[in-house]
């Protein structure tokens, strides 16, 4: 499975803009810590056609420790970041299946 990586985009923006790396590295440092820090007050934030980015309550639950499985110990509440797909972005993505099929199965 290949992964596109934080460098290969900052790269790709680079040239796409005419920009220099460090100028795109910093754009890119920027949107992710604007993106936390929104949804570190509890913000969703919305890019159309992209998703939307929220905070959720996992409620707590009963949990096994795996070195002592005879104990329940209770897990708390907590605070994770749900991502819900854009349509544009769904349907976009839905027309790989053929590439993501070869690349499973082989």
């Amino acid at each position: 499975m290949a992964n596109f990586t934080k460098k290969e985009i900052i790269q790709e923006v680079s040239n796409e803009l005419g920009i220099t790396q460090t100028q795109s590295s910093k754009a890119f440092h920027l949107i992710i810590e604007i993106i936390a820090r929104e949804l570190a007050k509890a913000n969703n934030v919305v890019v159309r056609d992209f998703g939307t980015f929220e905070t959720k309550i996992a409620r707590g639950r009963p949990g096994r420790n795996p070195k002592d499985p005879a104990r329940t110990i209770q897990i708390p509440d907590r605070v994770v970041v749900k991502f819900q797909v854009g349509k544009a972005l769904k349907e976009r993505v839905a027309r790989t299946l053929p590439e993501v099929q070869a690349r499973d199965s082989g």
